[in-house]
């Protein structure tokens, strides 16, 4: 393999372990207790700002309970027939479901989290770099964003950095909440290209008009 080749492996690792760490519902720094790495450290390797050694590739493998060829993207694509993605389960019984391949750059997923039987608490919050834009589908959540306390219903949509300290929990027993995350792990943002109405843009005010904005 050559030189670029394996940096961009290396770079393009980030994502994956972001992914793994929190598919495997943990923190920064719990993983950072748990293998003796640095918070500082483990999240630029996450965004990329830093290429893992062989030593931190395999604790964190080994930590995660995934394949060195798992996080690098080499493992070999399995032989049965294509089916959907399975959704990937936490510890508190919320499904993510992928949406795209961690390949670096921007990447969503899909959450749902359980009806409940009783009132949530307030959501742990984590900070991180990046920047992420989150849609509602179903139900009403509850979004922790700093010292704020929102509760999105179908349709809202909330868009942060998420360096501010943030968490979501289920906002009433009613149901499940089920959710768009799309994250840009090194702080991409979307960029919106809807076209101007027909007609806008094209419009020149009678001159009277501008005379008129011009003395205001």
């Amino acid at each position: 393999m050559a030189v670029d080749d394996v940096d961009g492996t290396l770079a393009a690792m980030g994502p994956r372990f972001r992914a793994a760490r929190e598919h495997h519902g943990a923190t920064l720094t719990a993983v950072s207790c748990a293998t003796g790495i640095s918070t500082s450290t483990l999240s630029r390797i996450e965004t990329g700002r830093r290429k893992p050694t062989l030593e931190v590739l395999l604790q964190l493998s080994k930590e995660y309970g995934v394949s060195l060829d798992e996080l690098a993207g080499t493992a070999p694509a399995p032989a049965a027939e294509p089916r959907a993605t399975a959704p990937l389960s936490f510890g508190d019984d919320k499904a993510v479901l992928p949406l795209t391949r961690y390949v670096g750059g921007l990447h969503a997923h899909k959450h749902v989290l359980p009806a409940l039987e009783e009132p949530p608490a307030r959501p742990r919050q984590v900070s991180h770099d990046g920047h992420e834009w989150l849609c509602v589908l179903y139900g009403r959540l509850w979004l922790a964003l700093g010292t704020q306390d929102l509760i999105l219903t179908p349709g809202d949509v909330a868009e942060f950095d998420t360096r501010t300290p943030h968490g979501v929990a289920n906002a009433s027993p009613g149901g499940p909440v089920e959710y768009l995350i799309m994250f840009g792990p090194q702080g991409e943002r979307l960029r919106p290209r809807t076209p101007p109405a027909a007609g806008r843009g094209n419009h020149r005010p009678h001159p009277g008009q501008a005379d008129r904005a011009e003395q205001r």
